[in-house]
Formats: C-alpha cells, sequence, structure tokens
C-alpha cells in the first residue's frame, strides 16, 4: 500500500482527477482537503491556495496514475509523490484488491 499525494489547483480539479483515477481502478479512495502552499517557482517564492489530495493505492499502479494525472492536471509542472504504508488496519488488503482489480 502507499498513499499519494498531489496539489491541485482548485476543488474542480482535484475532483476530475480523484474521479478519473476510481473509474479506472489505480486508487481506491481520495481524501481533499484544502491547503495554501508557499514555494518556488521560476526563480521566486510563490503562494497559492490549493486543493490536497491524498489517494491510496499500491506501488504497481505509480506509473499508470501518473500517465492520468498528466492528461487532467492544469499545472505544467505538478508533484505527485508516494509514501509507503508499513501496516495498516485487518481488511485493507482485501480492499485494495477488490478495489483495485487485482
Amino acid at each position: 500500500m502507499i498513499l499519494l499525494f498531489l496539489a491541485c489547483a482548485d476543488d474542480k480539479e482535484a475532483e476530475k482527477i480523484s474521479q478519473a483515477l476510481l473509474q479506472k481502478h489505480l486508487i481506491v479512495c481520495a481524501k481533499k482537503t484544502p491547503v495554501s502552499s508557499t514555494f518556488f517557482w521560476k526563480g521566486k517564492i510563490d503562494k497559492a491556495d490549493e486543493v490536497l489530495l491524498v489517494m491510496e493505492s499500491v506501488e504497481e499502479k505509480f506509473e499508470a496514475i501518473e500517465k492520468e494525472v498528466r492528461k487532467l492536471h492544469s499545472y505544467e509542472t505538478f508533484v505527485l509523490s508516494a509514501i509507503p504504508v508499513i501496516k495498516y488496519s485487518k481488511g485493507v488488503e482485501t480492499w485494495l484488491k477488490e478495489g483495485l482489480n487485482k
């Protein structure tokens, strides 16, 4: 299991991406939360209000997820990152297999 993080321009974009990934069985869950980001962009410090997607999937799906996000994301350079989950509660493995058609 991995947790994926992706900042989106707004709620509409976050919803579009999460729905596409769910429909293609690339993720099993997407959580959205508003965030205020400060970052370097083109040599300057910039700020933006964004929506952070936290998604659950498996490592084998990362490349397919990235490919789909690339089609739908509005940013020139987006950051899709993944963190391995070392432990999870009972039943999660079955949920992942069912949701991801593994």
